[in-house]
């Protein structure tokens, strides 16, 4: 029955006005659709990436965000990781928490708008994935933020512990587990994100004079942690399946691993972080490592970490890398060319899919030391974001695809045959190469790209696996 719906819809397009000459299909088959994971952050506590100030109106806001997905958009970048829960807050319409102050100024306060429902449907709008962000535990990052009636500190004072100048929900409480758990899955269940991802704040990190009196040992510790993220992953699946759950542990899993590395924090121990664990039992998706360092000194080098953690399981690790650290005080002369030494590194090291993770968002937009013009060379062409085989592999159906050239352009329309997908990839062929030219929503109609010899258009599905191509070439 499809089929036959198909035909009549595509036999149309090739009778469009002003259009002189029609593709039909050809043999020719243009290579693999690439695939890199190309993300960043977009952290919101303390305004540190958006919006650029609290208090701002919803428009303004909107326009914040609007300009730096399309700069995202513009650099052939497909992800954000978008912070939708600083400290037991929201980001977004939630009856769980409260509204976030980082956006009306006022914990409690709405900005006038959904801002996770807004940046989904405008980042999907230009191709690019939202993992919503997600900090579990952390209840206040600073004892002096007002709170409203609602917040954790204040309706459930029983579950947080104070530490330094920051409250914390204790982790070893059943509550506190489900309560960060059930958070989650609502807004799983309630938006159409791509992703789950949480940061490295499981227990606080160590300062000086600050002790977390829970009682327990740091092996108890882990258990608790262990046990959060496996029934996260399982519970985020049972779900919607098709919903990545990334995690971004300390860069460095314990010091002296792998042997000559240095580090002043044992995460393993301190933070209760076994990731490696989590890695290697498949309780995540990606696992995203804060790898912030230079190639260079050996103590703390990146080639020699993201070696190691590639070799810790058969999911894929997408390192972070610090792209605020350009020409910063943390490291002064820093050069943007560094970031894409570690973007060509993580491109080469290991056998898993590769991709890699900016902190952050404000940077690249901002073109620090320049790296935003870097990037637009190293990402010249769109990429797909790789696919989760341990999930599903099967591909989805070929499109229907008619392709007319006019002028300098050719007009590319695609009709679906397959109710989940999600994304097209278009390639085009020039002077006999085939490049990729966009990787897109699947519900627009159809685009313009330069007028092309030859066409190749593909549909990916919400696990990323991607249909043989159909591809047409001019009559």
């Amino acid at each position: 029955m499809l089929r036959r719906l198909l035909l009549p819809a595509i036999s149309l397009l090739t009778t469009i006005p002003g259009f002189s000459q029609a593709f039909a299909p050809i043999s020719d088959r243009p290579p693999a659709v690439t695939r890199e994971f190309r993300g960043a952050w977009i952290a919101c506590i303390y305004n540190l990436d958006w919006p650029s100030s609290k208090g701002l109106g919803a428009e303004q806001q909107q326009s914040e965000l609007r300009a730096m997905l399309d700069k995202m958009a513009s650099l052939n970048m497909n992800a954000v990781i978008f912070q939708v829960r600083p400290h037991c807050d929201a980001v977004y319409q939630s009856s769980m928490e409260p509204w976030s102050p980082w956006l009306s100024g006022s914990m409690g306060k709405s900005p006038g708008y959904d801002p996770l429902a807004f940046c989904i449907r405008e980042a999907h709008a230009r191709g690019i994935e939202v993992h919503a962000w997600f900090n579990p535990f952390r209840a206040l990052s600073s004892n002096t933020i007002p709170c409203c009636s609602s917040h954790v500190t204040q309706s459930r004072p029983g579950i947080t512990k104070p530490f330094g100048s920051m409250m914390w929900c204790d982790p070893s409480l059943q509550e506190t587990r489900s309560r960060a758990t059930n958070v989650i899955l609502d807004v799983v269940r309630r938006y159409d994100v791509d992703g789950v991802h949480l940061d490295d704040y499981f227990y606080p990190y160590p300062t000086a004079g600050s002790v977390f009196r829970d009682g327990k040992s740091p092996a108890e510790r882990r258990a608790y942690v262990d046990g959060f993220v496996s029934n996260l992953y399982s519970s985020v699946k049972s779900a919607k399946p098709w919903v990545r759950v990334g995690i971004s542990p300390f860069g460095i899993w314990r010091p002296g691993v792998p042997e000559g590395i240095e580090a002043g924090l044992d995460s393993y121990e301190q933070l209760a972080g076994d990731s490696r664990k989590w890695l290697k039992n498949g309780w995540v998706d990606y696992l995203a490592p804060q790898l912030y360092w230079r190639d260079s000194p050996r103590k703390q080098s990146f080639s020699a970490l993201l070696s190691w953690w590639r070799q810790q399981g058969s999911r894929p690790v997408w390192p972070g890398i610090a792209t605020a650290r350009i020409n910063s005080s943390e490291d002064p002369g820093r050069p943007a060319s560094e970031i894409i030494n570690q973007i060509n590194l993580s491109r080469t090291i290991g056998k898993n899919w590769v991709g890699n993770i900016q902190w952050s968002a404000k940077s690249v937009v901002t073109n620090r030391g320049g790296i935003a013009t870097q990037l637009a060379k190293t990402y010249s062409q769109p990429a797909a974001v790789p696919p989760m085989p341990w999930l599903s592999s099967k591909a989805p159906a070929v499109p229907g695809v008619s392709a007319q050239t006019s002028g300098g352009g050719t007009f590319v329309r695609w009709v679906l045959a397959d109710e989940n997908a999600s994304k097209v990839a278009i390639q085009a062929r020039y002077g006999g190469t085939w490049r990729m030219v966009k990787v897109c929503s699947a519900s627009g109609k159809g685009l313009t790209i330069p007028a092309a010899e030859a066409v190749a258009v593909s549909t990916i599905d919400r696990f990323g696996s991607v249909s043989a191509p159909k591809v047409l070439g001019r009559q």
